[in-house]
């Protein structure tokens, strides 16, 4: 969607205007395909990398435009957050060492960037979902700074109304209002464009969408958002909820999402999507067009189609199809690869890219008639199946077949790659090195989403959800610089994160969410036994609405209780009579420095943290106790791991100073 000046309409004049320009560019496509204009020459592939950009501290840093003016490099270019770039890769032929050249461009790319994000304190790293994304990450202040974004914003907020909820459940449960769809920027992928002739196109977009499942399940590396454990592949859902612009009604009417698997096989051409695509959805972005297609057309130029490609770009089937124009001129059509998540390191994209071209070229050879072997039901159901579960799941395969996810890919779906790769002229080298990558990991089962969550369970065991968060991608920019591939890769360990500190934390980072609370009409002996049985020191009391209206505490609870045994219990009251009205709050994008400063100044425990009058959480000072635990800890092991370095005459000396420090 690289087109100026794209804005939402501002009179129905302009839409209606917009919308001829379209349906001129779909009867412009119709006559290139009747004509048979079509690019057939060579088939190319190429990939969009998207890449996040992380502070010291191992949290989102919103200075995408610093750097791209630093860069000053064709390559790069913008996403939606200012936390986010974008690589774009070089077309290359699909064969010989075509994936050695993608991992070497993609590397190389990388090296331009972090020598240049360096100078700022700032690293890219590859990953589906940042574990350490904040909901205060998403404010609208970090939404890159061009139109087209502000558009796109605009227009999505224009159809569903600016709050949306956002519900997924795995493990844990994420169920949040939120109030832009910058929400979507949480997701980082590697998109692959295969180049596609028309006569192939319909057999090649029912292959991606049956093989779909399996490719999901083996890349997956994103079951994480808010430090909440969620889907295996969390982008799927999370992208479908932040740009949904659907609404919500009492009958049972169908209205698709934006962001589609599909809803049934292709059966005709490119066209059947593209005119079902201008159908169901509203055109959200429009353009002033001065381009006349026929004319084009008569005169031997190919025409770019921007009105075509502006609608298209604000629909986000998983496999999308696209139009482009080759270096020689003449318009070529492509599958756009959606599913695949950025990370965990460039191997293993390359090598996800691998297997879902050699499946793509071999597939059909395999399976012919796939489209009346394989129910497109089923295809979509292993598609929500692989992103809910990951890798691990059972598959309704050709020919009513229910087979395991693994020994799918292990039995059929590696060796059909092989082929496909060997069919389009791919050195056996590159099938081999990439493809084992996809074998090692599906033998071991330790795809990045695995490794996420082993790892964080393994670290939170022993530290607070934030340091475990921080720990996991200071551990995957350090596996990542080694170039391994996941399968290679240690289980993330808290000395990853180096320097790392506290103070740069929010509060909605360390706040208790887990909460229990009270009515100001209960009565005092309810709170107290509350408090017993949950131990607990604070009780928050919320009106109907849900707004914050005063605190219980165990001291005011305490002399509650010695008053009444003074008086023989003869003047109960209820919790509005005693409680702390108008208690200190905080809210939830403030410092963790800022909480302490607040605490010790007013000689408080408790902080409760609201957000437009709702509560949201408590920060107490067992909060505090335990970050400072976990500081003493990595003082420690810091101090450990010095000594261990230094020569052996100094470790005595260090010792016998230290024995003589204890006396």
């Amino acid at each position: 969607m690289g087109v100026k000046g794209v804005r939402v309409a501002r009179t129905q004049e302009e839409l209606n205007g917009f919308t001829r320009n379209l349906l001129k560019d779909v009867q412009a496509l119709e006559r290139m395909l009747n004509e048979d204009l079509f690019d057939t020459e060579e088939i190319k592939i190429g990939a969009e990398q998207e890449i996040c950009l992380i502070d010291e501290n191992f949290k989102p840093a919103p200075r995408s435009m610093e750097i791209l003016k630093q860069l000053k490099n064709p390559s790069f270019t913008t996403e939606l957050a200012k936390f986010n770039l974008e690589a774009n890769l070089k077309p290359v032929p699909f064969k010989n060492n075509c994936f050695s050249r993608m991992e070497t461009e993609i590397n190389d790319l990388l090296d331009i960037l972090r020598n240049t994000a360096k100078e700022m304190d700032i690293s890219p790293v590859l990953t589906g979902i940042l574990p350490t994304i904040r909901k205060f990450d998403l404010e609208e202040s970090n939404l890159t700074p061009i139109d087209r974004y502000y558009a796109l914003i605009e227009a999505i907020e224009k159809l569903r109304g600016k709050v949306y909820e956002l519900r997924l459940e795995g493990v844990d449960e994420l169920n949040i209002k939120h109030h832009s769809a910058l929400v979507e920027a949480c997701n980082t992928s590697f998109q692959v464009h295969l180049q596609v002739t028309p006569d192939d196109f319909v057999e090649k977009y029912n292959t991606a969408m049956a093989i779909a499942a399996p490719v999901m399940a083996i890349s997956s590396n994103s079951p994480m958002l808010f430090g909440k454990r969620l889907w295996n592949e969390t982008r799927i859902a999370l992208f479908q909820q932040s740009i949904d612009t659907r609404v919500t009604g009492e009958h049972l009417r169908y209205t698709s999402p934006r962001v589609t698997f599909g809803n049934h096989w292709l059966k005709s051409s490119i066209l059947e999507l593209i005119r079902e695509d201008i159908v169901r959805f509203k055109v959200l972005l429009m353009s002033d067009v001065e381009e006349d297609v026929k004319r084009c057309l008569d005169e031997g130029i190919t025409p770019k189609l921007i009105a075509l490609n502006i609608h298209n770009s604000t629909v986000y089937r998983w496999n999308r199809p696209c139009y482009g124009i080759s270096p020689n001129g003449k318009p070529h059509l492509r599958i756009e690869n959606r599913i695949l998540p950025a990370g965990p390191s460039v191997i293993d994209e390359v090598a996800n890219s691998a297997f879902w071209l050699g499946l793509m070229n071999g597939l059909a050879d395999v399976y012919p008639n796939l489209t009346k072997r394989m129910e497109f039901d089923d295809a979509k159901s292993n598609f929500i199946k692989a992103a809910k579960l990951g890798l691990g799941s059972k598959f309704y395969w050709v020919d009513q077949k229910i087979i395991s996810d693994t020994e799918l890919i292990e039995k059929e779906l590696i060796p059909i790659a092989k082929e496909g790769l060997t069919k389009a002229g791919v050195d056996k080298s590159e099938i081999n090195k990439y493809l084992d990558v996809i074998e090692e990991r599906n033998q071991t089962h330790k795809t990045g989403s695995r490794w996420i969550l082993e790892s964080y369970s393994k670290l939170v065991k022993n530290s607070s959800k934030e340091e475990a968060t921080t720990a996991l991608v200071a551990s995957m920019l350090r596996n990542q610089n080694s170039s391994k591939p996941i399968s290679k890769w240690d289980l993330a360990h808290a000395d990853d994160m180096n320097e790392w500190s506290h103070s740069a934390f929010l509060v909605e980072e360390f706040m208790t969410t887990d909460l229990f609370t009270v009515s100001k009409d209960d009565i005092p002996e309810f709170s107290a036994d509350m408090m017993d049985w949950q131990q607990l020191r604070y009780l928050p009391i919320e009106n109907e609405e849900g707004d914050l209206i005063g605190l219980i505490t165990h001291r005011e609870l305490l002399r509650y209780f010695a008053e009444c045994y003074k008086d023989g219990m003869k003047n109960p009251r209820k919790l509005d009579e005693i409680m702390i009205k108008d208690p200190i709050t905080i809210q939830p994008e403030q410092t963790i420095v800022e909480a302490m400063e607040i605490m010790m100044e007013h000689s408080i425990g408790c902080l409760p943290v609201v957000n437009n009058g709702k509560l949201v959480g408590l920060i107490t000072e067992a909060n505090f106790l335990n970050i400072t635990a976990s500081l003493l800890k990595r003082l420690k092991r810091k101090k450990a791991k010095a000594i261990l370095k230094l020569p052996v005459k100094e470790k005595q000396a260090q010792k016998e100073t230290e024995e003589k420090a204890s006396e």
